[in-house]
């Protein structure tokens, strides 16, 4: 505990203790007040600034300090001061002490509750978050609950100071003009209780109720006037319409078919979406291939003399185009078809709500559907360079069409893809320059992560231009040589920029992904889209019209297979079940892998993303020189990185970057779904040797650092009285025991 959390406590309990000791809680009673009214409107008419600013700083310390008798200052606020002006003091006074109140329960206890109960808190402050000035607002209007209570437990959210403060400044202020009304007939009340019959309360009650209430009757009017204006079939011929046959939609179409639901899957281009034709399939194909050269290259450390290795890049895209094939049947019409789900191939569009116009080589059709998914997918952004459309650019979507291996390739974009087919192609044989605006590769990790990374690929000849924009593209000319050039700016640390050209014979561009919303007719129906052009869905991926669910790159935030499957099965099951129970995404345990050597492998929060939300952590690292199978695989580049609450051993996120990344993040992102901690990891037994042993280790190196040192030196002394000697002499540890075990 910190000195200023044990001095603040400190001084509060004096100033509680004083207010029991010196009787001032007795003095505060209906009694009391009614007696010295007349001393007070004398004391107040002859000096009115002392008495309305003492007054306003007793309320707001009683207030700040929950401590009692804050109704009956208000009650003697509304006798002395009058409606108007005591409305005006209290109403100001309560909400400051509220905030201080507030404060004061963050400052001392948000800390440790957090770290004991993180999970519970984190939901609570997500929906703080959405929605946490409604909620106050709503408590703030009905008298029944506490005030002290809201003001300790919100100050144990998340929530803004500045927003509790307003919000309590209006929600309070129709209760306050009660009771401040009330003290004006001081004389004549008989007790608090009075202030409020059954029939105020149920005023209040009303008052606070109808936010709600005026929330769900908006939401029923709405759905009625979607209706009235779209004509809402009488029945439906489809349960789910899904739009869009890549991961997303394929696993929606499978889920709904299971649970027996009639489902029918349009897709206008071809199934397996981005992953399997132009995604994740052909480009791991293209890295093994890559990485094997490398293997040949490097095979002479390993006492196998090869040589340098001859590509055919041919080859190299008929391995490629042979792994999609190969895994196609996977995502196929028929397999679907076979599971219950109607594939329809063309453009679909929807007309409104329910209706969805499906036009294709077979003609149109109309479908009717109790609900729409949207899983359109996202495809390569370009960006608007001057010169661009001189030339033509490669992307993720085209580069398989390649049958020539380019002699110089710029890769503008350090993100994960331009980092996988930058050091691929180089690998292949191509001279790489990967250009990047921001300080490092991967802008999302930490910098000791991306570093492991870009040493690497440094390593391997590419050339990485950092911290550098690219200005315009200038297209070869009829008789200035075949090379085209990118003119970029380059910042140096030193804060100066220069201008320089960089050749090339190949463009790819890898600047992010942009989602596919046009052509749907979503724009027409109020589907609204983000800054980022995702389209605008809440946390149960349901978008403003209460049947349009969307999932996948076209909803965001995260473009990745294993994340638009994860986002199919929420949108599907609250699609079909979510008049009953409705489930909300997490991403809190969603990994991620760059898939580059060494790989860049990450599940929850990096040091980055908790300094940035204000998360305290505590930082393990192990690196894998340490690990025996690493070093017989002659790896030991790269590190283990475990972010965990102080104190503690539940995982906050783990970044890893090394041979395998992907693979031993496994065991973590297990571990952080199902919450467990890191002395649970160390007390499994792991195979010896095996890269999974990285995980062990890492929690070894954590519990060794919150080993009790004082148990342990008592240990210490019971073996050494044990062994009927002294604590203090210690014996030469014998050839044995020193070997390394």
């Amino acid at each position: 505990m910190t000195r200023r959390r044990l001095f603040l406590i400190a001084v509060i309990a004096a100033a509680v203790a004083m207010f029991f000791v010196s009787g001032a809680n007795e003095l505060l009673t209906l009694e009391n007040l009614k007696a010295e009214q007349s001393r007070f409107q004398v004391w107040f008419a002859e000096e009115p600034l002392t008495v309305a600013g003492g007054f306003f700083v007793i309320y707001v310390v009683m207030a700040g300090l929950s401590l009692p008798g804050a109704t009956l200052l208000t009650v003697l606020g509304g006798a002395l001061f009058g409606l108007g002006w005591g409305l005006l003091i209290i109403s100001f006074a309560s909400a400051v002490g509220a905030t201080v109140a507030a404060l004061i329960a963050r400052t001392l206890a948000r800390g440790p509750l957090e770290t004991r109960f993180a999970p519970q808190l984190e939901r609570i402050n997500a929906g703080i978050q959405r929605e946490g000035a409604f909620y106050l607002f709503t408590l703030r209007l009905i008298p029944l609950f506490p005030f002290f209570v809201i003001n300790l437990v919100m100050g144990l959210t998340r929530m803004r100071l500045a927003t509790f403060y307003w919000v309590s400044q209006l929600g309070m202020l129709p209760g306050t003009a009660v009771f401040v009304n009330a003290g004006r007939e001081l004389g004549s009340l008989e007790s608090l209780g009075g202030i409020l019959s059954t029939g105020l309360i149920g005023s209040f009650v009303l008052i606070g109720l109808f936010p709600w209430l005026a929330r769900g009757l908006v939401a029923l009017v709405e759905r009625r006037r979607l209706a009235r204006q779209y004509d809402r079939p009488a029945h439906f011929d489809h349960d789910i319409v899904v739009i869009g046959g890549g991961s997303a939609g394929l696993v929606a179409s499978y889920i709904a078919a299971a649970v027996k639901a009639r489902v029918v899957l349009v897709e206008r281009d071809r199934l397996g979406g981005d992953c399997l034709n132009t995604g994740c399939v052909p480009s791991k194909a293209l890295i093994r291939a890559a990485r094997l050269a490398q293997e040949v290259r490097g095979a002479e450390r390993y006492g196998i003399h090869a040589g340098e290795p001859r590509v055919d890049f041919p080859e190299v895209m008929a391995h490629v185009h042979r792994a999609i094939r190969d895994v196609e049947p996977h995502d196929s019409r028929e397999r679907y078809e076979g599971l219950g789900v109607d594939v329809l191939e063309g453009s679909a569009r929807l007309e409104d709500p329910w209706r969805v116009r499906v036009s294709g080589a077979g003609g149109e059709h109309v479908l009717t559907t109790r609900h729409v998914i949207i899983a359109s997918g996202a495809r390569p952004r370009l960006p608007a360079l001057p010169g661009i459309e001189d030339i033509e650019v490669l992307t993720s979507d085209n580069l398989w069409q390649l049958d020539e291996l380019p002699g110089r390739l710029v890769v503008l974009g350090g993100g994960p893809i331009g980092c996988e087919l930058g050091q691929s192609f180089a690998r292949l044989g191509s001279q790489v320059s990967l250009v990047e605006m921001g300080d490092q590769l991967l802008p999302r990790e930490d910098a000791d992560v991306a570093h492991e990374l870009e040493s690497r690929l440094q390593g391997e000849g590419l050339g990485l231009w950092l911290a550098t924009r690219a200005l315009r593209v200038e297209a070869a000319r009829p008789g200035e040589g075949a090379m085209h050039r990118l003119v970029v700016e380059r910042h140096e640390p030193d804060g100066e920029s220069r201008i320089e050209t960089l050749p090339f014979d190949r463009l790819l561009v890898s600047v992010g992904r942009q989602a596919n919303v046009a052509g749907m007719g979503l724009e027409a129906l109020g589907v609204e889209t983000r800054d980022n052009g995702t389209l605008d869905v809440d946390g149960f991926l349901q978008s403003v019209l209460p049947n349009v669910w969307a999932c996948g790159d076209v909803a965001g935030p995260y473009q990745l297979t294993h994340a638009s499957a994860h986002q199919a099965w929420h949108a599907t099951v609250n699609a079909l079940f979510g008049e009953f129970k409705r489930f909300r995404v997490s991403y809190r345990a969603l990994p991620a892998v760059t898939y580059c050597d060494p790989e860049i492998a990450r599940v929850g929060l990096n040091e980055r993303e908790a300094g940035e939300q204000g998360v305290a952590f505590e930082v393990t690292r192990y690196a894998l020189a340490e690990l025996d199978r690493a070093i017989a695989d002659g790896l030991t580049e790269g590190f283990v990185k475990v972010l965990t609450v102080p104190g503690k051993d539940r995982i906050l996120g783990v970044s890893i970057a090394g041979h395998g990344a992907g693979e031993m993040l496994a065991e973590f992102t297990l571990a952080m779904t199902h919450g467990i901690g890191l002395n649970k990891l160390l007390g499994t037994v792991h195979p010896y040797p095996t890269w999974s042993e990285a995980a062990k280790a890492s929690a070894g190196v954590w519990k060794n650092a919150h080993k009790p040192e004082r148990v342990l030196g008592l240990l210490e002394r019971y073996f050494a009285w044990r062994r009927g000697g002294s604590a203090g002499r210690r014996s030469a540890p014998s050839s044995v025991d020193a070997r390394r075990r």
